[in-house]
């Protein structure tokens, strides 16, 4: 496994994950440079995805280098019955970076297991997305100036949410507040819960996406029910559509609440919500270039210094 892989969150300390803030702010301000001139970089995405794999594209680009790989793996050796461990060592033959997304939780671990060159996860399951985390963090930072000492209100699916999973483990270096809003079936998992107390973090899981939360929150991160999650589909008709945030919700709140969204949207947002200063997401979005090209540059070794210099 190469060290500079990004699996999960947890493979950051606090430490590194204020320097690739820092860098991320960097190329917001110098987005374009060759640093990566003579670079190949594998963008393997075994499910769909729209805003993870082109700003990882546009990112690999903006810095001069290449890009391979695919974003349908039913056009891939995989539909003849090709393992994952073939396709990873046969890819890695031809690059110098794996950007890879898959459907199963543990695929990119094990991915960085069988080979040598560094991989980024961008999504395994309802596991980790590291990369996401980094983006809205930086989100946070930008809107609230700090990232300590913040009241977050995640709201929706956070049974399978893997963008909530991974931020809460990178928010537990800064003494944040929890509410997790969630019908029953769909509550942040046990496991996190766990690591709340673990590690003295202050929460509350409740079913109602009151007033009262929303006016205390400095951030409320939305979040879609996941069709492709559910095995059941009658389920998922029947939490689909259980929170939806108004824009009138928002008219007793704080004003540096910001709302972020990991998107695609389906019904959680009105667009009546889209208007209002506090609707963060689309800026959120793009932040995802400069964090994704902060994350290249240390999967490829590349240190701040030698960033600027490019």
């Amino acid at each position: 496994m190469n060290k500079n892989s990004l699996v999960s969150i947890a493979d950051l300390n606090k430490e590194e994950l204020l320097a690739l803030l820092e860098q991320a702010s960097y190329f917001e301000k110098h987005p374009n440079s060759k640093i990566l001139d003579g670079k190949v970089v594998a963008t393997l995405f075994f499910e769909p995805s729209t805003r993870t794999r082109l700003s990882f594209e546009t990112a690999v680009n903006r810095l001069g280098g290449r890009v391979i790989g695919f974003s349908d793996a039913s056009t891939t050796s995989s539909s003849k019955g090709e393992t994952l461990h073939d396709t990873i060592k046969m890819v890695s033959n031809y690059v110098d970076l794996i950007v890879m997304r898959h459907y199963l939780e543990g695929a990119a671990r094990y991915a960085s297991e069988v080979t040598d060159v560094p991989v980024v996860n961008a999504g395994d399951g309802a596991n980790q997305h590291p990369s996401q985390t980094m983006l809205d963090l930086y989100s946070i930072y930008k809107t609230q100036g700090d990232l300590n000492n913040l009241t977050i209100t995640m709201v929706g699916d956070l049974k399978y949410g893997r963008t909530v999973h991974s931020l809460l483990q990178a928010m537990s270096y800064f003494n944040p507040t929890f509410r997790f809003v969630a019908c029953k079936e769909l509550q942040m998992p046990e496991e996190y819960l766990k690591f709340c107390d673990e590690n003295g973090i202050k929460y509350e899981c409740t079913t109602d996406f009151s007033p009262e939360i929303i006016n205390e929150s400095d951030i409320i991160y939305m979040t879609r029910v996941q069709r492709e999650r559910f095995t059941d589909i009658m389920e998922y008709e029947r939490v689909k559509n259980l929170y939806t945030l108004h824009n009138a919700m928002l008219a007793d709140s704080k004003p540096n609440l910001r709302i972020l969204h990991p998107l695609p949207r389906v019904n959680e947002i009105a667009y009546d919500v889209d208007a209002n200063p506090k609707a963060y997401y689309f800026d959120q979005a793009r932040n995802g270039l400069y964090a994704r090209q902060a994350i290249i540059c240390r999967a490829l070794g590349l240190t701040p210094d030698e960033c600027k210099k490019a």
